[in-house]
């Protein structure tokens, strides 16, 4: 299994792990800040991991499912044609999070203006405060296993907490603090006053719940099999279907 990341002073590393019934185990780490990331660098650089671990030993490839890769593993499965690769489940219903929030307008808008209601919040501490007063100490970000889940988990507790929210934002304790008069406080309580946006949040969240809900699985410690995945994802699809009532339109 690979998996890429970027560290905090911007090199690429490409971690390598080996998966068997016995678990997880690392095994070497690669800085491939200087390698030009085209498929045939990344097909000879996997190659020379299978040739490491043993050709007889290796059943699966599984890496993220960007191109470079799909390609590399293609290649890879050519001249190895006892293995097949798999792209990441995690990384690819990431991705359909991510095309969700990039190409459908309004849900790059509305997540647009969550973040700038919780930045607004989250930077004042005595705002903070009067927030979890009205919330009974529930908090409005919620991380998750991937950036673009995140943005949909913050928004649904956004929506949980909406008529908290509503509340805090007509209060008097509101309307007296001088965040009430800055730019950031008048457009946080519009968005939240606003009723068409909190109708526009479940829809999306509509569309998008029944996806987080199999991201959460397959990121768990408990590594479901990958019929069970496929069985999840199906659920998903059939749920998404039943909230928009079969209208594939919606």
């Amino acid at each position: 299994m690979s998996d890429g990341w970027t560290d905090k002073k911007k090199r690429s590393i490409c971690n390598f792990l080996v998966n068997s019934p016995k678990g997880t185990i690392f095994l070497t780490s690669n800085d491939t800040s200087d390698i030009s990331k085209t498929a045939v660098k990344v097909f000879e650089m996997i190659d020379d991991i299978v040739e490491q671990v043993g050709e007889e030993n290796v059943v699966q490839i599984v890496t993220d499912n960007a191109v470079n890769y799909n390609a590399a593993c293609e290649m890879l499965m050519e001249k190895r044609n006892k293995l097949f690769w798999t792209s990441c489940v995690a990384h690819c219903i990431d991705l359909m999070l991510k095309d969700l929030e990039k190409k459908i307008k309004v849900h790059e808008l509305m997540i647009m203006k969550g973040r700038k209601i919780t930045t607004f919040i989250y930077s004042r501490t005595l705002l903070i405060t009067m927030l979890k007063y009205f919330t009974k100490g529930k908090d409005l970000i919620k991380p998750a296993m991937t950036r673009f889940a995140t943005a949909y988990l913050t928004l649904g507790c956004l929506f949980d907490n909406r008529n908290a929210l509503r509340t805090m934002f007509a209060s008097k304790q509101w309307k007296v603090s001088r965040f009430a008069k800055l730019e950031g406080g008048k457009y946080a309580e519009r968005v939240i006053m606003d009723n068409k946006v909190w109708s526009n949040v479940n829809t999306y969240l509509k569309a998008t719940y029944p996806l987080i809900k199999v991201l959460r699985m397959v990121d768990s410690d408990e590594k479901p099999a990958m019929g069970f995945i496929y069985s999840e994802m199906e659920k998903a699809k059939q749920k998404i279907k039943t909230n928009f009532k079969d209208d594939r339109k919606r």
